[in-house]
């Protein structure tokens, strides 16, 4: 299978695969690139300062982010993964809800109920993922199925890494969304890691995107470093299930820079050669080189596009810190439409145990 690339790792790309896109959008996913990257090593020094007390990083995988996101519609739903902190920014949420879902102060609308970076916001059609891998590939074929007997005119998208591939959900979801023609993207980050499991211990096929011919539907194998050609293979996908053609599997083909989680030494389980060959492949250095040889972005736009990034994460985070935790009394909220008198009960004890 053909990997599609327009982007190559030193910048120079393919003029006849380019995708019409603006220069202000250009811009803009370079733009949250960046701003993705940035956060990334911001919120994991927080977490080593215990300022949050978990995070997952993506390093690396920025233009899978973007790239797939960018083609969406604010009438899609997602169904994103928590290494995708970039989708949620390119559908709109702003970033201080990023910084307050990780440090589950009463800004966050989950009020810290969840897991810090299982993203999910109502407004932006970004359902809350579940810890459990592959869970949400099911969910995402439930959503769009009932998109197509409804005659909702979405699409469903839902990211996931290789690891997902070898969970039974993962051939549930896709068998039924080949059966019934279903308009769902399946688009896995396929990072070469599974935590510590390499690809190769992964599956014996060839590649991931190749398993969806089993299933009666298309796979596209792509460079998941080069932002371009994962806009250019989601937006086909998107374009293909929204017009009633059904499913796409989009394997990207990306890395992981840093650990797994926060909790992770990837040092015990890979070796320092083959980082070096991935952070050669770096999708914000190949996006920038090419924006710069096609006269879209200078030397000094680049750096004031930097400061402003790292200024706006900076006031971010201080504006977050200062917001206070959840009251007690707000576990009993967002339960029931109208709380139970029995709930009612359990409440007012604990307001009278607090005075």
């Amino acid at each position: 299978m053909e990997m599609l690339q327009i982007l190559r790792a030193d910048g120079e790309y393919n003029s006849k695969l380019e995708p019409n896109l603006r220069v202000e959008d250009l811009r803009r996913m370079y733009r949250q690139m960046l701003t993705v990257r940035r956060f990334n090593e911001r919120m994991l020094l927080l977490q080593r300062q215990g300022r949050i007390g978990f995070f997952i990083e993506s390093n690396g995988q920025e233009a899978c982010q973007i790239g797939s996101a960018m083609p969406l519609t604010q009438a899609d739903w997602v169904y994103g993964g928590y290494r995708d902190p970039g989708i949620s920014l390119m559908r709109g949420v702003p970033l201080k809800l990023l910084v307050d879902q990780l440090m589950g102060n009463s800004d966050d609308p989950n009020k810290g109920r969840q897991m810090g970076v299982h993203w999910g916001y109502k407004d932006w059609n970004i359902v809350s993922l579940s810890s459990p891998v592959a869970c949400r590939l099911s969910q995402a074929v439930g959503t769009a199925y009932a998109a197509k007997i409804k005659k909702d005119n979405m699409v469903c998208l839902t990211s996931f890494g290789d690891g997902a591939t070898s969970q039974g959900e993962f051939h549930s979801a896709m068998n039924f969304a080949g059966v019934f023609k279903v308009p769902v993207i399946f688009f896995c980050e396929n990072n070469q890691y599974a935590i510590s499991l390499p690809m190769r211990r992964q599956t014996a096929s060839e590649n991931i995107a190749v398993k969806a011919d089993a299933y009666g539907f298309e796979g596209v194998l792509v460079d998941g470093n080069d932002v371009l050609a994962v806009y250019m293979a989601t937006k086909a996908a998107v374009d293909k299930a929204r017009s009633g053609g059904g499913a796409t599997l989009i394997e990207a083909v990306t890395y992981r820079i840093g650990g797994h989680s926060s909790s992770d030494d990837p040092t015990k389980y890979r070796n320092s050669e083959e980082l070096e060959l991935w952070k050669s492949r770096d999708p914000i250095k190949r996006f920038r080189v090419y924006l710069m040889k096609k006269g879209l972005l200078t030397s000094q736009e680049d750096r004031k596009v930097q400061d402003e990034v790292d200024s706006e994460l900076v006031a971010t985070i201080k504006a977050s810190e200062k917001v206070p935790h959840p009251t007690l009394l707000s576990m009993f909220t967002d339960v029931y439409a109208e709380m139970p008198w029995h709930i009612k009960e359990e409440a007012d004890e604990l307001m009278q145990e607090g005075r």
